[in-house]
């Protein structure tokens, strides 16, 4: 289950890899003091929901840009496979690689098995805000479905 709104939330360090850039580290308190985070969990890269949902943010990503907040995508795919996700399908926000899966752990959204596919995260979707307290959360009922973006914009709304 997804840890509560109100809860400290856990830092992380994980590697990124932009599209043609070298390999970096993204880590949750460097936004602390300035900027809110919107952290989106998704479960496995060239899947149709997951495309679809980080398509359509990187497409909209100027809406969080305005409400200041940072957008980290997050899945257990290398960060190699990430990239190459984001190449194809012009994926724009910072994708981080939780391959050994801590992170979806620490957040409560690790899932034991997918459809025979082993573990992986749910998909969930966080607003951590500038004190790294944790302003949304939500694990969506099934994979298929997409969070609530209407309910992350309003919560970043109250956070500026």
């Amino acid at each position: 289950m997804a840890i509560d709104a109100g809860s400290k939330a856990p830092d992380f360090t994980l590697k990124s890899k932009p599209v043609g850039g070298d390999p970096k580290d993204v880590t949750l308190s460097a936004n602390f003091g300035s900027k809110n985070t919107v952290l989106l969990f998704v479960p496995l890269a060239f899947t149709g929901v997951c495309t679809q949902e980080l398509c359509d943010i990187s497409a909209g990503l100027s809406a969080y840009a305005d409400l200041n907040a940072d957008v980290i995508g997050i899945s257990v795919d290398s960060a190699f496979s990430q990239e190459a996700w984001a190449a194809k399908e012009n994926i724009s926000i910072t994708l981080a690689s939780d391959l050994n899966k801590k992170t979806a752990a620490d957040y409560g959204v690790l899932l034991d098995d997918l459809m025979g596919f082993g573990s992986c995260s749910a998909r969930a979707a966080f607003v951590i805000d500038k004190d790294g307290v944790v302003q949304y959360s939500e694990q969506t009922p099934t994979p298929k479905d997409l969070p609530n973006f209407d309910a992350i914009k309003e919560t970043l709304g109250k956070l500026q």
